[in-house]
């Protein structure tokens, strides 16, 4: 049980959590490298009791590969990395991938200047629809790591900006697989306004959390008419895209390899390529193969945070395709409530994250 918060000691600040940044100043908290992570309230902030982080999955990914080990040293390992990002910056801002991830918590205290301005109450129970990499956090224990959902439960107190984003959790999903969709909810939003009747997309990561719910929409935006194509490097992955149903091609080929990707992209669309491909995995270097994947003409949505929009751009110019690539905003105006929303119009859907999250 915690302490009772401290009083509202801090006046009236920055919406933006400007008054919060430490070093380097005159930089928003995302860009920050440390932020103010004390625990009491300006009046226009939200103080959150915070139960669980769902960590990026190219953070996860990378801070995982740095603990390494067996799975008890590796869960132990991953959560003193944890503890030591937030404890260095004051925030869970991975320095390698520069992603964080999100929260889902109790709402403990709410600033005076917001006191019937927000649909929130103390005691509601919420998941933050901002980056860890901006939210100031303190970490007081962690309690499990869970190291196959890129998930930490902890006890620990988090602050929420004016302009932060938030989506109460809804009673009829269980609140760590909302966790886990809420936070990759701007996928299949973004998903729903580029694909059109008749595309060809192609889904790389179609198998994870982002890329099942991108192959899902797409099979529903693209029509009968159209071909969805997902891609892993693992057959199990494959296998199950196919069980599912909503691909029509799943493609094991490793997508770092630019060229191997190309062809087998190639070879299923009789050398048309994507329209539109949506790239959703958590490693690196597979810029390249969204690149070579794509027609003329056609469009990339970058949902990974593993992206090097560096690489992504000249590599698009070197081998001369003009294409349209799209940095993956995890924000869509109303993405939370259409991401819970595909849980409860596909039960097939839902019994799939229901195994991997609840």
């Amino acid at each position: 049980m915690h302490e009772p918060a401290a009083d509202i000691v801090m006046t009236k600040a920055s919406p933006y959590g400007t008054h919060r940044v430490i070093e380097p100043l005159g930089v928003l908290p995302q860009g920050a490298w440390k932020i103010d992570n004390a625990m009491a309230i300006a009046d226009n902030e939200i103080l959150i009791d915070v139960s669980a982080l769902n960590v990026d999955a190219a953070s996860f990914t990378q801070i995982k590969a740095e603990a390494g080990g067996d799975a008890v040293h590796m869960a132990q390992r991953v959560g003193e990395i944890v503890l030591g990002i937030v404890a260095m910056r004051g925030k869970l801002h991975n320095p390698v991938t520069g992603s964080g991830g999100m929260l889902i918590g109790t709402v403990r205290e709410i600033g005076a200047a917001l006191q019937g301005k927000i649909d929130l109450q103390p005691g509601d129970k919420i998941a933050t629809l901002v980056s860890l990499s901006l939210t100031p956090l303190v970490i007081h224990a962690i309690r499990a790591v869970h190291l196959e959902r890129d998930q930490i439960e902890i006890d620990g107190q988090a602050v929420l900006f004016e302009t932060g984003l938030y989506a109460k959790l809804p009673a009829d999903i269980p609140e760590k697989m909302a966790l886990a969709i809420l936070d990759v909810a701007g996928a299949p939003a973004q998903t729903a306004r580029l694909v059109k009747p008749g595309d060809t997309v192609v889904v790389i990561g179609g198998a994870g959390k982002s890329g099942t719910l991108c192959v899902y929409e797409a099979r529903k935006r693209a029509g009968t008419t159209g071909c969805v194509i997902g891609v892993s490097p693992f057959a199990a992955d494959c296998q199950r895209m196919l069980e599912l149903g909503w691909v029509d091609h799943a493609l094991q080929v490793d997508a770092t390899d630019a060229v191997a990707l190309m062809e087998a992209v190639d070879r299923v669309t009789a050398g048309r390529l994507a329209d539109l491909v949506i790239n959703c995995v958590n490693i690196p270097n597979t810029e390249m193969g969204s690149i070579l994947a794509t027609r003329q003409g056609g469009r990339i949505y970058f949902f990974s945070m593993a992206t090097s929009f560096t690489a992504a751009a000249l590599g698009a110019e070197g081998v001369g395709k003009d294409i349209e690539m799209i940095v993956g905003n995890g924000y869509a105006r109303g993405h939370a409530e259409h991401a819970l929303n595909l849980l409860r119009e596909s039960e097939s859907l839902r019994r799939l994250f229901e195994a991997r999250f609840v």
